[in-house]
């Protein structure tokens, strides 16, 4: 159980151990804040009663949703719901995390106003836990977001594209979509909108928070290979339609809320200093 003692109110977050959680726990965004990043051996938010039981037993001022076993429907709307039930019962301020892909794509971009339809499992999954979590916790912000990622450490779509550029023999070539886009977004940016929502109780509900950019994972991934100083030349593409997945293709987050609240994050050429 990791506790990193400051002057500040109480922030318990799940998932601390995960890509964003790291970003949150060890970066400056919460620096205004003591934290506890219990381990899931420690919390399992599958099990509501011990869950609820820590929770409360911690009294935190904020808590931070991030933890989830991607497949595990338990563990995403269950665990989703103890730890919103937990919040509640504590007067926390909750934060959960949740995805761009609880849309099934089109062209115009989502607001906050639209309505879920997901069209894979992951997504199916993610808009249940929203529904759980309003239906415990009326009062929390649930932060949909996109592809995830960094530059002092790698999230998993840029091991992706290092993947893909290494060299090994009898490895299966890795190709990038040209017709699925997203709004990839720095983790850093993410944790930053995370601390200052914990101290936002009048903001309610779902909030886009997302990269200002659309890019073809294609894009993306020639953008990261010529920050690794690697030839982009080199990146291979294929289409959705080529490979047979079942997945959306065009999902756009409109972030005119959280620009309004002050929220905002960088451009993949800016995070890259690529201009």
């Amino acid at each position: 159980m990791a506790v990193r003692g400051r002057r500040g109110k109480l922030m318990l977050v799940t998932g601390g151990s995960g890509f964003l959680g790291r970003h949150l726990t060890t970066g400056h965004a919460s620096d205004r804040w003591e934290l506890i990043a219990p381990s899931s051996s420690s919390m399992d938010v599958t099990r509501r009663g011990s869950t609820i039981d820590a929770i409360t037993d911690w009294k935190p001022a904020a808590v931070v949703h991030l933890a989830y076993r991607k497949g595990e429907r338990q563990s995403i709307v269950g665990g989703s719901r103890h730890v919103a039930e937990a919040a509640a019962t504590c007067g926390a301020r909750l934060i959960h995390m949740s995805t761009d892909v609880i849309f099934s794509g089109r062209a115009a971009p989502y607001t906050e106003a639209d309505r879920p339809f997901p069209t894979i499992d992951y997504g199916r999954d993610k808009r249940d836990a929203e529904d759980a979590v309003m239906l415990a916790c009326p009062t929390a912000v649930m932060i949909r977001t996109s592809l995830l990622y960094g530059t002092g450490q790698l999230g998993h779509v840029q091991l992706d594209v290092q993947r893909a550029l290494s060299t090994g023999s009898g490895r299966r070539p890795m190709t990038f979509f040209t017709d699925e886009y997203r709004c990839p977004v720095h983790a850093a940016d993410v944790a930053n909108a995370i601390a200052e929502l914990a101290t936002r109780p009048d903001i309610v509900g779902p909030l886009n928070v997302a990269g200002p950019d659309a890019l073809s994972r294609f894009d993306f991934a020639r953008a990261t290979a010529t920050w690794m100083g690697q030839d982009p030349n080199r990146i291979l593409t294929g289409t959705i339609a080529e490979s047979g997945l079942v997945r959306p293709a065009r999902i756009v987050l409109d972030t005119t809320k959280a620009k309004a609240l002050g929220i905002t994050c960088r451009s993949v050429s800016e995070s890259y200093g690529l201009k």
